[in-house]
């Protein structure tokens, strides 16, 4: 996960570096909110850890739904900001399928557990793509 956001704010850089990706000012403003509301969602990657796994997992849907409403808002639109959000989308996406709570022994739909590495994981790719959204909102 970690990794494909990387790449994903490493190619939207070099995009931009390279003038390739002239980003509008409707796209500095969606790029702003979305960075803003992931900011909200985990505020403190630390602080994070500490929360109880529920809240934990409930923070980080909450930044899922943050992309996933920018990118339903941009449905009618197609552009680099758009294809960006969908695969920052689609990285986090095994978020998903997590779970906090136990199964007691009845169907979870496929849902697992998490380790504590992969709320590590989700959490710092989360910041790292606020970062890469509040770039591209000030290029």
């Amino acid at each position: 996960m970690r990794t494909t956001i990387e790449d994903l704010a490493e190619e939207a850089d070099r995009l931009i570096r390279d003038r390739t990706w002239v980003v509008s000012p409707a796209e500095r403003h969606i790029a702003d909110k979305a960075a803003a509301d992931l900011l909200a969602a985990i505020a403190d990657p630390q602080n994070q850890q500490r929360l109880p796994a529920v809240r934990r997992l409930e923070r980080l849907r909450e930044a899922i739904e943050a992309i996933a409403a920018v990118a339903i808002a941009l449905a009618h639109v197609h552009g680099r900001l758009a294809w960006f959000l969908g695969a920052a989308a689609t990285a986090l996406t095994p978020i998903l399928h997590w779970r906090a709570l136990p199964a007691d022994d009845s169907s979870t739909f496929g849902a697992v557990a998490p380790s504590f590495q992969q709320y590590m994981d989700a959490e710092e790719s989360v910041c790292q793509l606020q970062v890469a959204l509040a770039r591209i909102a000030v290029a």
